[in-house]
């Protein structure tokens, strides 16, 4: 049995027990036989009908991705409107039909040249039609005869000699229409209706389909091939169109492009290809994602997605991340309804609120740009994940299910994330946990600093620095602790301040440093060789002070009256 949507010359496709004789060698390169009556079973009629009033072909003519994409938009406008002029002028019975057939922008018969491709097996009685169109969860010939074909004036008919065996091997279109058992379908003529601007697509399609080749090398044509590929469903065509646009130079404007494909091509696996390197180049592009902010909050959606999804977006925060995403919500869909739809189904899922503070955690549950459901159900996973142990914050974030929309994957913050603990009484008081990796330790070497997010006490905003710096005397490098205060205000704040690591034999924390200091805005106090070593000696393999490869730092800060 064939599995739905196999391509037998595809090395990839999931196939049962059965092999074809063909399927021994896929890369056969029968272009011998392609239109040649000795090699040939049936004659395709390919009807070329008028394509739509002042627009160009995708790819003729065109000269950059952008020009074609304008003319796939504009051909997609055209049709949206001529279809809704079709229906008001049709009778009652006639919308009745139309509505039978499912047209949605989701699917190919809106998205890729607005038809499914469609057949008509000469000879028969009652000239039946094959409708490809989705019906449920299969799709299929259907033996509907009164499903008429696209009534536009026929500028030219092409005959073209084939292979039956050849074609139903390669594409699931042509092995539904010429094995679905129904006695059309033994007909020697078979007459389906393409747009003049599919024309030159099509037959290098049906070329590909004998020599596992392309004319097209340019990246307009080849997406008007994907388009054809996708159309009549050759899966090894779609792979191979991917493969040779992945390896042309990509832009912005082509990454989106590629990213605003059809829906039908964009969930295929034989396309996954060129949709990953689309995203990947976006998430590189905008890595440094505030540098490029106004660039960012211009994206299309499929673009914030692609960027959002990455996890080396270098953000100070996930909490300014937050505030992006809604900036760009505000921007594209300034309806409030149209904005929280948006929100929930495409971009709150790729916002990783277990890393944002909890001060904005608590603005989240008052956000009107989210369903309180929905916002209340994610400030409680992302407090419940803060509580869990570093063991088991790693086991949630591998976890498969969580894997997908990665929001227990810690980014690449410029400001790393703390765990507070606040005390009001006897005194105001928080402890501030601040969690290094070995691989950012090492790469403080020789003057670099690395900043944690702010934490409050007493209404101030405090953050902790490390450093690597020069000790006292300036003879040798060591890694130092600091504390600062933010310059917000004018008020001053005496603070008792005490700095602790995690160190072995015992991995329990131990004092390094305390002292008091009276802070005003903008100032720092701290310890230039929190460990009394030299900075070789710190990062050594055995150091007491990494413990499976995290440095455990611990701040205490008491005001006191």
């Amino acid at each position: 049995m064939i599995l739905p949507g196999a391509d037998l010359f595809d090395p990839r496709s999931d196939m049962d027990s059965y092999v074809s004789p063909v399927e021994s060698r896929w890369d056969y390169d029968f272009s011998f036989a392609f239109n040649d009556s000795n090699f040939s079973d049936r004659v395709l009629k390919i009807e070329i009908v008028a394509g739509l009033p002042d627009v160009k072909s995708a790819g003729d003519g065109c000269s950059s991705i952008t020009e074609w994409a304008r003319n796939r938009k504009r051909r997609r406008e055209n049709v949206k409107k001529d279809k809704a002029v079709e229906i008001v002028g049709q009778s009652e019975d006639e919308q009745a039909l139309t509505c039978n057939i499912p047209d949605t922008e989701d699917t190919v018969a809106y998205e890729n040249q607005d038809v499914e491709a469609v057949a008509m097996v000469e000879g028969s009685p009652t000239d039946a039609q094959f409708d490809f169109h989705q019906r449920g969860d299969a799709a299929g010939p259907s033996s509907d005869s009164s499903w008429s074909m696209d009534c536009s004036t026929v500028l030219r008919v092409k005959s073209v000699h084939i292979s039956s065996a050849i074609l139903a091997a390669k594409s699931l279109f042509f092995h539904e229409l010429f094995l679905n058992g129904i006695k059309e379908s033994a007909q020697r003529d078979v007459t389906i209706q393409i747009h003049a601007s599919e024309e030159e697509a099509l037959m290098d399609l049906l070329n590909f389909m004998y020599s596992n080749n392309l004319s097209a090398s340019r990246a307009t044509a080849l997406l008007d091939v994907l388009l054809a590929a996708d159309k009549f469903k050759v899966a090894s065509c779609m792979r191979y169109c991917s493969k040779l646009l992945c390896n042309i130079q990509m832009t912005c404007e082509s990454a989106l492009l590629y990213l605003d494909l059809p829906s039908s091509i964009l969930m295929a696996e034989a396309a996954q290809p060129l949709t990953d390197a689309a995203k990947k180049f976006l998430s590189v592009r905008y890595k440094d994602i505030y540098k490029f902010q106004e660039e960012v909050l211009r994206l299309p959606l499929a673009g914030i997605e692609a960027v959002l999804s990455s996890d080396y977006l270098q953000a100070a925060s996930e909490d300014t991340i937050y505030d992006l995403v809604l900036k760009w919500a505000h921007t594209h869909y300034p309806k409030l309804e149209e904005r929280k739809e948006v929100l929930a189904k495409q971009l709150v899922q790729l916002i990783r609120f277990p890393y944002m503070t909890c001060r904005k955690l608590k603005k989240v549950l008052n956000c009107n740009d989210l369903h309180p459901e929905f916002a209340s159900k994610v400030v409680l996973e992302a407090l419940f994940f803060k509580a869990e142990t570093p063991h088991r914050q790693h086991a949630l974030a591998v976890d498969v299910p969580n894997a997908v929309n990665r929001r227990f994957v810690e980014r690449a913050y410029k400001y790393r994330p703390v765990k507070v603990v606040d005390f009001e009484l006897p005194h105001q008081q928080c402890v501030v946990y601040l969690d290094l990796k070995r691989e950012e330790c090492a790469q403080l070497f020789p003057t670099g600093r690395v900043y944690s997010q702010a934490f409050h006490l007493g209404g101030q905003g405090f953050f902790l620095s490390a450093h690597c710096n020069m000790d006292q005397q300036g003879t040798y490098h060591c890694f130092g602790l600091f504390l600062g205060m933010q310059e917000k205000g004018s008020a001053s704040f005496a603070v008792d301040y005490e700095f602790a690591a995690r160190s072995k034999p015992t991995e329990g924390y131990v004092n390094k440093y305390k002292g008091n200091y009276t802070f005003t805005g903008g100032k720092a106090v701290g310890y230039r060789n929190l460990f009394s070593v030299h900075w070789e000696a710190f990062m050594e393999d055995d150091s007491n002070y990494f413990i499976n490869g995290i440095l455990h730092l611990r701040a205490e800060l008491t005001i006191r009256q």
